[in-house]
């Protein structure tokens, strides 16, 4: 069997038995191709010394992150093959990830929340924004969550998105009343007006009536902010991670917010805690009188 055989079935795998999202399974395909572009060996003929050597390379070229999603790509794939008796030794067997640094999430003050939400909409482009915006804060939706929502995925009689996170996997989040408003608005007057006589069932529109891409919405989230005079950096997760700590910060159980965010593992989660506890030391020192030295 060929690279290319050996590879499609893994895709279909993915696809059929895993149930990945489009954009994983592409991720899989370029990371594989990658690696026996480096080795230009076949798939039974790989030893771990060719494993390590590609890792080495990696590490050269990217970063530990970076890197260690190449090592999962590798360990999955021959795994499969393993396990299907296509090859007799794992390459990837005792193979690990390289060990990185947690980097803290950033993510925005309740008072820069209030500016970047404060916008008064007055035509179709600006009821998305809004619209867009008031739901991730909401309902703490990832980006690509956001992005690919359907218009019959807002039930505005229960007042709730159902969302279809990593590996497919639907939860049900509540919006509220704000994003509720500006959602039914949104979709029910202003949507049509950028759909250009298209027919989809797209729930956030770019100017040419298809779905707004990532960096789309990157785009719009920094001028928005800049408009603002919001200066810290934003990513297109910054809603996303400001929803999860604001919720710590106001007393919401932790198991409740991994729910709510659908991380599977509740680790993921914690990082939160370190985000909040951060947030709470810097409101300490900037406003207690004897915080500081004289």
């Amino acid at each position: 069997m060929d690279i290319e055989k050996e590879i499609y079935d893994y895709m279909n795998y993915l696809i059929i038995e895993r149930q990945l999202s489009s954009n994983t399974i592409d991720a899989y395909k370029r990371d594989l191709y990658s690696f026996f572009n480096y080795v230009k060996k076949k798939y039974n003929n790989i030893t771990k010394e060719d494993i390590i050597n590609y890792i080495k390379y990696l590490n050269s070229e990217l970063n530990p992150k970076s890197v260690n999603r190449h090592i999962v790509t590798l360990k999955n794939y021959f795994n499969f093959l393993e396990k299907n008796s296509m090859i007799k030794i794992n390459p990837c067997e005792d193979i690990t990830g390289l060990k990185t640094k947690k980097s803290i999430p950033r993510v925005l003050s309740e008072e820069d929340i209030d500016k970047l939400l404060d916008i008064n909409p007055t035509n179709a482009f600006e009821y998305r924004n809004k619209a867009m915006l008031e739901l991730m804060y909401s309902s703490g939706l990832r980006v690509s969550e956001l992005l690919n929502l359907n218009v019959n995925d807002i039930d505005f009689d229960l007042n709730i998105v159902r969302i279809f996170g990593k590996g497919s996997k639907e939860r049900i989040m509540p919006i509220n009343e704000i994003a509720t408003s500006y959602l039914y608005d949104y979709i029910n007057i202003y949507r049509k007006t950028l759909l250009k006589n298209k027919i989809n069932d797209i729930l956030f529109l770019n100017s040419r009536g298809e779905k707004l891409s990532r960096q789309g919405f990157f785009k719009i989230l920094k001028e928005i902010a800049r408009e603002k005079g919001i200066k810290k950096e934003l990513s297109p997760h910054t809603l996303r991670h400001s929803f999860a700590t604001h919720l710590l910060n106001h007393g919401a159980d932790l198991r409740s917010i991994q729910t709510m965010l659908g991380h599977e593992n509740i680790e993921t989660t914690q990082i939160y805690t370190h985000v909040s506890n951060n947030m709470v030391k810097e409101e300490y020192e900037s406003a207690h009188p004897r915080s500081k030295k004289e």
